[in-house]
């Protein structure tokens, strides 16, 4: 699968880190998988760059498959795990920023006569993530936009995940995790899960971003009363936005000056007609994607079928773009099917179907100025046929 350059998943587990992120974004619409989840399409309001947003839910097996489920859908250049977290060191502060250098999936471990061994596992962040994050860390910009005075600042170190919330200091589980992971500089529940799928999808960049609500000392309830959740997931977001536009725009093709081979990748340009008096303009074109044809040639003959195929690509990373909504992408798959299957039949009479169909088709995607001048392409060569 093609990975879309241009675009980030970003996941949460609580609805408040969702929200942070989502202020966020503009030009939101909704994007429904088929198995029930929902995603939001946006664009960072600082840079363009497009987010898939969803909420993933407490939990490392949650996340795991949620994650699985939007690198499937979506080809992402990576994936941000975003949200708060216990803070395990004494110079992390309430609301400062924690990007996980290493994930720890704490609880695998062997119960044995003399007592629990630990079985650590292990994930740690790509080389090119991680020198992104700390040029956005360096820079500082990714401060602007929070409330006047907040000055977070962002920590790289180890993050610890489970599947229990930590609230002690001095409980078995903050003794083991001291013990065996004492370079942690924070906990939580999700990271794990979220590596392990960003492993399996051929080492898909995984970066888990995380804003410090807590001391996992027993002191939470005290923190949350002081609304430090809602402002460690404000800190989190920014940093996590600012970060994936930053990757967004380091993907090759996508950086000043690059020249990119991917076909999806908008070239900015301008036309401008100069025909004069009677001179007559055959063909005015802004931006060409893909191989297109202007009048047949004679030794060059016109492959509808190839045409219909790559029509069906283009159709279906629209819909992934949330260019074309779950009801319009399902008619317009039909559409097409209806005219691959006249354009199979070698009877003369099944022509009229194949422009019908296309027209249809044409009526729904209409929209989408890059589908509506493929299909003008196709339909130009249908009513050429003799």
């Amino acid at each position: 699968m093609t990975t879309d350059s241009g675009l980030v998943v970003i996941l949460t587990a609580l609805n408040l880190e969702y929200e942070a992120v989502r202020d966020r974004l503009t030009d939101l619409r909704v994007h429904r998988h088929s198995a029930g989840t929902r995603f939001e399409l946006g664009r960072i309001s600082q840079g363009g760059g497009r987010v898939a947003l969803a909420l993933a839910g407490k939990g490392n097996h949650p996340a795991a498959v949620l994650a699985e489920r939007a690198m499937a859908a979506f080809a992402p250049a990576a994936v941000l795990f975003v949200g708060v977290a216990g803070g395990l060191r004494a110079n992390v502060r309430l609301g400062d920023v924690v990007v996980a250098s290493k994930i720890y999936a704490y609880h695998g471990g062997t119960s044995e006569d003399d007592g629990l061994k630990a079985r650590p596992k292990a994930w740690e962040i790509p080389h090119e993530a991680d020198q992104i994050a700390h040029h956005v860390a360096r820079t500082g910009d990714w401060r602007q936009g929070l409330p006047h005075g907040a000055t977070p600042a962002v920590h790289f170190g180890p993050i610890a995940a489970g599947e229990v919330v930590q609230d002690s200091a001095i409980s078995e589980q903050a003794r083991w995790i001291r013990q065996h992971y004492n370079d942690a500089a924070a906990i939580e529940m999700e990271a794990a899960g979220v590596a392990q799928a960003g492993h399996l999808n051929r080492a898909l960049p995984v970066v888990i971003v995380r804003g410090i609500s807590d001391r996992a000392d027993g002191t939470k309830a005290a923190t949350d009363e002081k609304n430090w959740q809602p402002t460690a997931a404000r800190h989190a977001a920014a940093f996590a936005l600012a970060l994936a536009q930053e990757m967004i725009n380091e993907r090759p093709g996508n950086r000043a000056g690059d020249v990119s081979r991917d076909r999806s990748r908008t070239m900015r340009m301008t036309n401008r007609n100069i025909a004069t008096g009677s001179a007559r303009v055959g063909v005015q074109a802004g931006q060409i994607h893909g191989n297109v044809i202007v009048g047949a040639a004679p030794d060059r003959p016109i492959d509808l079928a190839a045409s219909i195929a790559d029509l069906r690509q283009h159709l279906k990373q629209a819909h992934l773009d949330g260019r074309l909504d779950e009801e319009t992408y399902a008619a317009a798959e039909s559409e097409l099917d209806a005219a691959s299957e006249c354009l199979s039949d070698d009877e003369p009479q099944r022509r009229g179907g194949l422009l019908v169909a296309l027209k249809r088709l044409r009526g729904l995607v209409a929209d989408v100025a890059e589908l509506a001048a493929r299909l003008a392409t196709i339909i130009a060569v249908v009513r050429g046929m003799s």
